[in-house]
């Protein structure tokens, strides 16, 4: 299965053909007793501090208070006026069961958080657009001081004063520990700053019809069997010839460990025939990986098409500056071809093909768009979408997490460990990428299904090596992290 990612004007269409058809009443009811049951699973003890705004959000928020109240809960609540009709109904339905609401000010939410268990924050939703009104910002200094002192925070949907389509951290918001988010996945619940505010983030489906979600989602975000029913399957009777001949292109004298990396990176992932090719002394860092030495380009690349072509080629890996030149060439060839590192130019737009993947972190990816790479990480949806129509085929943006963007697609991966972030991790995805689309995947499934092998590799040296990862670390155990894609595989 994929889980979905919205946008704020996504999420309102829904809402809106949810109240064209009489279910927004329903959907906020179980989207209130959905955040009352991770109240209790999260936080069972001690009275409930409940903050309701004057939107949906705060409807959202008032449900669960009377869900809290039936469970046994006190609950304490505080809110603004209602302007949403559905968040002054489930005030009203509030009172009718014995809840009482008082107005929202700081002095009454700094008295009861005192003696509060959990504070829910119900104050402000996706619909939400910075700056953050200056008593409203009080509000959040408030709430965030008693967290301070030892008060758990459940956000819903996404945390007060957080934008929820930018990564960017807002100042000042809510920092909550655990965010019941609804229907869908919010671009600030996945990327950079903006996550770091969230806590852990539980999605909440609710039981809409799927397609009417489906055909609002910014991007996918696929589980691991949905990933493993990618993974190539060999037969009885594969050998190396059919398990993928892979060239690496790549290695410059002072860079040579990178295009070894990613030779490495496509022996783990499954290919049978690995070559690096090099201006330079590339280093045998296993038997199996074959180097080849060449005198110059000029002569080299057409006596390497003269006796045949692999079944993919990465490219880039520590070339060098004579990277564009080759990759032009390269990408003549008409085969599966990642481009990674000094391939990444913008010189290159226009010149890939559809079996292309380019992988470029987002400094390369700024270079790339001629922008800031402030501007990609915060909005990495956005410039992943503005990559792949510049240059075609499929396009991995790498970050935590990663964004491929194909035609007409996008989705997000999961996982991953912040130790990754050292050098040589993107030369051995880049091996793993050629491996797989040397076993025959589209480029489009091997940057899904690369990517999250690639995370969960990350994963499994983590749980081995804690904090400071090396690439090598990585590739030693995309056999291990295979097998547990595998596991999770749909039946044949």
């Amino acid at each position: 299965m994929s889980e979905f990612i919205l946008s704020p004007e996504g999420a309102r269409r829904v809402d809106a053909r949810l109240e064209r058809a009489g279910l927004l009443d329903l959907t906020m009811e179980e989207a209130g007793r959905a955040v009352a049951d991770a109240v209790q699973a999260s936080f069972p003890d001690g009275p409930v501090l409940v903050l309701a705004g004057g939107g949906a959000n705060g409807g959202d928020a008032l449900v669960a208070a009377r869900q809290l109240l039936a469970l046994g809960r006190t609950v304490r609540v505080l809110a603004q006026p209602g302007k949403h009709p559905l968040t002054r109904l489930n005030r009203r339905r509030l009172r009718a069961v014995g809840g009482e609401v008082r107005p929202l000010q700081v002095a009454a939410l700094r008295r009861a958080a005192a003696s509060a268990g959990v504070l829910v924050d119900g104050l402000l939703g996706t619909g939400f657009v910075p700056p953050l009104h200056p008593a409203l910002a009080e509000l959040v200094g408030a709430l965030n001081a008693a967290r301070r002192a030892g008060l758990p925070v459940l956000s819903i949907d996404v945390p007060s004063g957080v934008e929820a389509a930018s990564a960017q951290e807002p100042e000042p918001s809510v920092r909550a520990d655990v965010t019941v988010t609804l229907m869908g996945f919010k671009t600030a619940l996945l990327f950079g700053e903006a996550a770091t505010r969230a806590g852990r983030v539980t999605l909440v489906p609710l039981r809409v019809p799927p397609g009417w979600v489906r055909e609002e989602a910014l991007a996918t975000r696929p589980d691991d069997a949905a990933v493993a029913a990618w993974l190539p399957v060999r037969t009885s009777g594969a050998h190396k010839g059919t398990a993928g001949r892979v060239w690496i292109v790549g290695g410059h004298p002072g860079t040579v460990g990178a295009a070894a990396l990613a030779g490495l990176g496509a022996l783990r992932a499954g290919a049978g025939l690995v070559t690096v090719h090099s201006l330079a002394e590339v280093p045998l860092v296993t038997p199996e990986l074959m180097v080849q030495r060449h005198v110059d380009w000029d002569q080299a690349l057409p006596a390497l098409r003269a006796v045949g072509l692999p079944d993919a080629v990465a490219l880039g890996m520590g070339l060098g500056p004579e990277a564009v030149r080759v990759a032009r060439e390269v990408l003549t060839w008409g085969i599966p071809t990642v481009l990674d590192a000094d391939a990444l130019h913008p010189e290159l737009a226009g010149q890939g093909h559809p079996e292309c993947l380019w992988t470029p972190h987002p400094g390369e990816a700024a270079r790339l768009l001629g922008t800031q790479t402030a501007d990609v990480t915060r909005d990495p949806l956005a410039a992943a979408r503005r990559l792949q129509t510049l240059l075609g085929g499929t396009v991995v943006l790498k970050g935590g997490p990663s964004v491929v963007a194909s035609a007409g697609a996008l989705s997000v991966s999961r996982g991953g460990h912040p130790g990754m972030a050292s050098g040589g991790m993107g030369d051995t995805l880049s091996g793993i990428l050629a491996a797989l689309l040397g076993q025959g995947l589209s480029a489009a499934d091997a940057g899904v299904a690369g990517v999250r092998l690639h995370a969960r590799a990350g994963e499994r040296a983590a749980s081995t090596h804690g904090y400071g990862l090396i690439a090598t670390d990585v590739s030693d155990q995309l056999g291990a992290a295979w097998l547990d894609l595998a596991a999770d595989a749909p039946p044949p």
